[in-house]
């Protein structure tokens, strides 16, 4: 069940983050994040409303850390991709998952197998390759613009996976999931309130419904699953397997956008894909 939930995490996230692109180029970040975080508090919220006395009166620290590790890895990642380059600054969001494994493993305890942190390597490779476009960009990323935003919001974000998974362990992966997506909605209602957008939000959901539907729909079904694929395998496991999305994402792009890609990204897809294919039969826990 794990893995099944961890695959279709990697999918949705696929087309999620495809869907992303979209919605910050038509409505901005702020108000596509917060589109995404309001489906999400609504639509979870008959599914949790008789856990939250106990939720908040038990682990509301837990609960604030995850919203607030999601909150800033959103952001500093957002800032990094406007202010940096994409072709250096995508490929540092590979690296979340050994953030996710240095956690799981010294916080919780969880052990990987030789094999499977083998594979997990070999699929981290895959997805760095992937994402650079050319190796040439990283001769001056010392002085590149971004690097800095990547590099904190890779650590956030695997901060943000790692609680994902806690969360849903101690408490449960709806729970985490709608208290993170509130906590998110109400701070970007607040910052479009104070810079008057407010506005901008019906108008652009009038004229949009299908999009921010969509875009709502898959990524928060990527976080779902992902937050239910924890419960049955280790988090650095679900993690790997769901960061295959950035391969599958590459691929959404060649088909729709027409892009092409290098020699070595369809390597690294190559590479990428046999290695979750692989750890997703090995791992039967």
């Amino acid at each position: 069940m794990g893995i099944l939930f961890a695959l279709t995490a990697l999918f949705s996230w696929g087309l999620g983050d495809f869907l992303i692109q979209k919605s910050a180029r038509k409505f901005g970040d702020w108000i596509a994040l917060f589109y995404i975080t309001a489906f999400a508090a609504i639509v979870l919220f008959p599914f949790v409303y008789n856990e939250l006395a106990s939720s908040f009166s038990n682990y509301l620290v837990l609960l604030l850390i995850a919203g607030l590790a999601t909150l800033f890895a959103a952001l500093l990642n957002f800032e990094a991709l406007r202010i940096g380059k994409i072709s250096i600054v995508e490929p540092i969001y590979a690296f979340e998952i050994i953030v996710v494994i240095f956690l799981s493993t010294f916080i919780i305890r969880e052990k990987l197998t030789f094999l499977q942190i083998l594979l997990v390597g070999l699929s981290m490779i895959g997805i760095f390759l992937v994402s650079t476009k050319s190796f040439s960009h990283f001769k001056g990323m010392k002085l590149e613009k971004g690097i800095l935003y990547a590099i904190f919001g890779t650590l956030c974000m695997g901060i943000a996976n790692f609680m994902f998974g806690l969360g849903s362990r101690t408490i449960s992966p709806l729970m985490i999931n709608w208290f993170t997506s509130v906590f998110i909605a109400v701070i970007a209602l607040v910052y479009l309130a104070s810079n008057s957008r407010l506005k901008e939000i019906a108008k652009d959901f009038k004229e949009n419904k299908r999009l921010i539907f969509n875009v709502s729909f898959f990524d928060n079904l990527a976080w779902v699953m992902f937050s239910f694929a924890t419960l049955y395998i280790p988090i650095a496991i679900a993690t790997s397997i769901s960061e295959g999305y950035i391969a599958f994402a590459s691929f959404l792009g060649l088909v729709f956008n027409k892009e092409k890609l290098k020699r070595h990204q369809i390597f690294g897809f190559l590479v990428a894909f046999v290695s979750i294919i692989i750890l997703s039969i090995i791992t039967d826990k």
